[in-house]
């Protein structure tokens, strides 16, 4: 049974990233399992599993962009910027009858593009060595750094106040939950998050339905859903070694770029360069077997992440 991949969950509400991954390490008895990109108790959709040896290839999916639906409630503020919190601010009923389409979709420009934005104070970043949800749980709020993050693009897909829904392609890292409490701030009437569903990370769009996955398990074919780094990393390059490099490479030394056969991922300004460009590759043996990550540069191919030594 093969136990190294990609499993594309559609994460159900209510449970939390760190729930699925549990549920899944013990329906599969496979105990290296982690997630490539949190999603929020009341989120849904795509949450990227990485199991085996795909746990070490996380970070290059986590990097990825995303794209979200997710419903706006205009009107009211909450502590945690979603449905979950606690009230805070509640707007007139003469502010919200101010608020037209066109309002909104003038409101929406500024934050289209790179923009700076202040995570919640319900969210798992740490400060001083504690969370600052816990902070938050505690009764404390403290000030948070802008951080930079970019709105690839931003939709209003219908309206119907108080609820708006909104499409967001953004980059890594971008809350969507302070998107929301931003936007409100700039109506002047205050919002939060009603629903939220991650409907892509990377190049992975099509997650499996959690009730699929759990029969799976139970009828031990779960290893049938997974798929390999070739969907996710396929914006990474790949390098493709004969037997003696790649046993040269899975002992962390550095291949002569000579000795290299290039496969057709490799872009032209690679191939025209191969001295001058630094670019990270995926590395493969001659059955096709991923064994690492690596580094072109200076004419060599430097091991980066080895696999399977």
């Amino acid at each position: 049974m093969n136990t190294n991949g990609f499993l594309v969950v559609d994460k159900p509400g209510k449970l939390t990233s760190h729930d699925v991954v549990a549920k899944v390490r013990k329906g599969t008895g496979v105990k290296k399992i982690g997630h490539a990109g949190t999603l929020d108790p009341m989120a849904t959709g795509v949450l990227v599993l990485c199991l085996g040896y795909a746990t070490r290839l996380s970070e290059y999916v986590m990097a990825s962009d995303k794209t979200y639906q997710t419903t706006l409630m205009l009107g009211i503020e909450t502590d945690t910027y979603d449905a979950d919190g606690r009230p805070t601010a509640e707007a007139s009923e003469a502010a919200m009858s101010a608020v037209t389409q066109a309002l909104l979709e003038t409101a929406l420009v500024p934050f289209r593009g790179p923009i700076l934005q202040v995570p919640p104070m319900y969210s798992a970043i740490q400060k001083n060595g504690k969370r600052l949800y816990e902070l938050a749980r505690s009764g404390i709020e403290i000030e948070r750094e802008p951080r930079p993050v970019t709105i690839y693009d931003l939709k209003l897909l219908s309206w119907n106040l108080p609820y708006i829904v909104l499409e967001v392609t953004c980059s890594a890292g971008t809350y969507i939950r302070s998107l929301a409490h931003d936007l409100g701030t700039a109506l002047g009437v205050g919002a939060h998050l009603t629903t939220l569903r991650r409907t892509r990370s990377g190049k992975l769009d099509a997650p499996i339905d959690w009730g699929t996955i759990q029969k799976a398990m139970n009828e031990e074919t779960w290893d049938r859903l997974l798929i390999d780094e070739h969907v996710p990393l396929g914006h990474i390059p790949a390098v493709a070694l004969e037997s003696i490099e790649a046993a040269l490479f899975q002992r962390g030394q550095a291949v002569t770029f000579e000795t290299l056969s290039l496969s057709d991922l490799l872009t032209s300004d690679l191939e025209q360069d191969k001295l001058a460009v630094a670019r990270e590759v995926r590395v493969y043996d001659p059955q096709d077997r991923m064994i690492g990550m690596g580094e072109v540069r200076d004419g060599k191919l430097h091991p980066g992440k080895v696999f399977g030594a």
